[in-house]
């Protein structure tokens, strides 16, 4: 059956409804934008995907929610179509049409230049918090960290390069290929290494959170270098807006997730990690999943630490198990993410899956260096994001991993989520069903609606303002086509009915 769509006034935020006799609006303030991981790991290496009760069912490939989507504004901007954030395109500070060490600025240069910084006749510009610059992080990148060749032809950053302009770290001024750590505005509210004073940065090279310092490092008389992307737009986004539900959950109605508001209570690897997840049936709801690492940063409080407040990097209206951390000191644990840190190492890439440190994110420093004295420090901060290896002994690492030492636990513990009800915008009689099927997604023109189980009943489509546009009643199986060619660029929101219950499905117009 074919039905001509009326035209549909739509903005860059996701409009979500719940349903009940009618639709009542709902709104997300801060959708978290996926990860943009398609491809299955195991704990070494890349796997056909995973059917639901199959092993390593639930990790981040399993579950797609906002795609990443972006307009380039050819103006020297690029606007992200799911948070609203126009950012600058590329960080050639110098304007001289390549990125490299010249182009770096220290934490404080960065916030001083974007007081005069005017780019497309907008000089209302920012350094972004580490919220805001982490959502352009996507998990389709590729660690290089170990490669020993110098050309990067052939490396996967973690940011899309198909509208932001991007470079590894500058070999021809003694940088490592992974020296493209990027600075935010949020500092650490404790102190790292020998306590210094700490910015977090987004790596897009490797696919890290870090703190780094922002004075010199050590043996250089110059303050620490970034590379800098400025923002503009919505300055409340990562934000929370928690609802204890008194069952023992807890709803952030800014991105539209419930979590548990406890802890799994215990460490255990990956493949226990995503197990558990799958088959927790608790408040009333079987949907939990193990969240992918961007929705888990997304609950981090970078007001908070172990050193300031004694308490993990979380607001307290979650609980968080205490541990007894390397140093033999009380700390907050690493929490697993679905999200695979993949790695250049062939046959080998799909070893290490993002983590989340709510407690410090400690390491084993040599002091002095090279002296075979090792010193456990915070050599992150309260708030990173780095990897562990799914499976294995930690024993075996007995001084960690990497420059800093990156403690190495592989037994971490498991904070649940799931979509609320109010992001779904369905009520308990809704349903996903995987044989109605909505493509292509993102979407140009032509939108196809097709149904290969029960009959429909009714498809619905709501505006930014939440009221219902368009609705169209059908019986059968046959596929519908909607033209929507003359849409504006965003996010919508189709409803669909059968006899199990309405159903959605939110897609991109490119």
């Amino acid at each position: 059956m074919k039905k001509r769509i009326s035209y549909i006034l739509i903005a860059l935020i996701i409009v979500l409804f719940q349903m009940h006799e009618s639709f009542a609006q709902k709104t997300i303030d801060h959708p978290i934008v996926d990860t943009d991981q398609q491809k299955f790991y195991d704990t070494i290496i890349q796997i056909v995907p995973p059917s639901n009760g199959d092993i390593f069912f639930g990790q981040d490939a399993n579950y797609t929610g906002y795609v990443p989507s972006y307009l380039d504004n050819e103006n020297g901007t690029v606007t992200d179509l799911v948070t609203g954030l126009m950012w600058q395109k590329s960080p050639d500070m110098d304007g001289d049409g390549d990125i490299d060490y010249d182009d770096k600025m220290s934490y404080f240069e960065a916030i001083e230049a974007v007081t005069s910084f005017d780019l497309a006749g907008y000089t209302d510009w920012r350094l972004p918090n580490i919220k805001e610059l982490y959502s352009l992080i996507i998990f389709s990148g590729v660690d290089p960290s170990g490669y020993t060749g110098t050309s990067t032809d052939d490396l996967i950053p973690f940011i899309d390069t198909g509208y932001f302009d991007f470079a590894y770290g500058d070999q021809n001024a003694g940088e490592r290929i992974i020296d493209a750590q990027m600075a935010s505005s949020t500092i650490y509210v404790g102190t790292t290494m020998m306590g210094d004073h700490t910015m977090f940065g987004v790596n897009f090279a490797d696919g890290r959170i870090k703190g780094y310092p922002t004075g010199p490092l050590p043996g250089q008389n110059e303050d620490k270098q970034f590379y800098v992307m400025y923002v503009r737009g919505d300055t409340g986004y990562g934000s929370n807006d928690y609802q204890d539900n008194g069952n023992g959950t807890v709803t952030d109605r800014s991105s539209g997730l419930m979590w548990a508001k406890n802890d799994n209570g215990s460490g255990m690897i990956w493949e226990d990690a995503l197990d558990y997840a799958e088959n927790t049936n608790f408040a009333g709801h079987s949907n939990w999943r193990l969240p992918n690492t961007k929705e888990l940063q997304s609950i981090l409080d970078y007001t908070r630490s172990p050193s300031t407040t004694n308490s993990p990097a979380i607001d307290p209206i979650f609980n968080c198990s205490e541990i007894i951390d390397e140093g033999g000191n009380t700390n907050y644990p690493f929490y697993w993410s679905g999200t695979t840190h993949v790695s250049w190492f062939q046959n080998n890439e799909g070893r290490n899956a993002a983590y989340v440190c709510f407690g410090e994110a400690l390491g084993w420093m040599q002091m002095p260096p090279n002296s075979g004295n090792y010193v456990l420090l915070d050599v992150h901060g309260a708030g990173s994001q780095r990897s562990d290896p799914k499976t294995g002994n930690p024993d075996n690492y007995p001084y960690g991993h990497g420059p800093q030492g990156d403690v190495v636990r592989i037994f971490n513990y498991v904070r649940l989520v799931r979509d609320a009800d109010t992001t779904l915008g369905l009520n308990e009689n809704g349903f996903n069903d995987s044989n109605i099927q909505v493509y292509p997604n993102p979407v140009n023109n032509i939108l196809y609606i097709n149904n290969n189980s029960s009959e429909y009943g009714e498809i619905k489509i709501t505006d930014i303002n939440g009221r219902v546009m368009y609705t169209l009643n059908v019986s059968g199986h046959e596929e519908i086509k909607v033209n929507i060619n003359n849409l504006p660029r965003g996010i919508y929101i189709i409803a669909i009915k059968n006899s199990s219950g309405y159903m959605w499905r939110n897609i991109i117009k490119q």
